[in-house]
């Protein structure tokens, strides 16, 4: 039986770190401001409830389960707030989204730029 909740605790840990290293990678590598917001957010919350369901299956039935617990329902709860709070003051403080339109324009001028640079005159 312990080896069966030490296997579920380590998959879920496995999970949740995964999670984690792909919302760092999606922060370095999304364009602005909100789809980097987004990758964070969704690691964020998705990767630490994961691994705190791995820790509660670690703990068993102790009161370090009932802390993990309302650690978890916290996080559940202040993660999308605060994600909200800061797309909602970035688009006040006048940041613009970009839009797949405008990313398909500045590729397509970035190509022209590299193209025209290859060019011999």
């Amino acid at each position: 039986m312990d080896l069966a909740r030490d296997i579920l605790a380590g998959l879920f840990l496995s999970a949740g770190a995964f999670f984690l290293i792909a919302g760092a990678i999606g922060m370095n590598r999304m364009p602005d401001l909100f789809t980097r917001m987004h990758a964070a957010s969704v690691g964020d919350t998705l990767g630490v409830s994961l691994m705190l369901i791995g820790m509660v299956f670690l703990a068993g039935f102790t009161l370090v389960t009932l802390k993990l617990v309302f650690l978890l329902a916290f996080l559940l709860f202040m993660g999308p707030v605060a994600s909200h709070a800061l797309a909602a003051a970035a688009l006040q403080a006048g940041v613009k989204p970009m839009l797949a339109a405008d990313g398909t324009k500045k590729s397509a001028a970035k190509r022209r730029k590299s193209a025209a640079k290859g060019r011999k005159p």
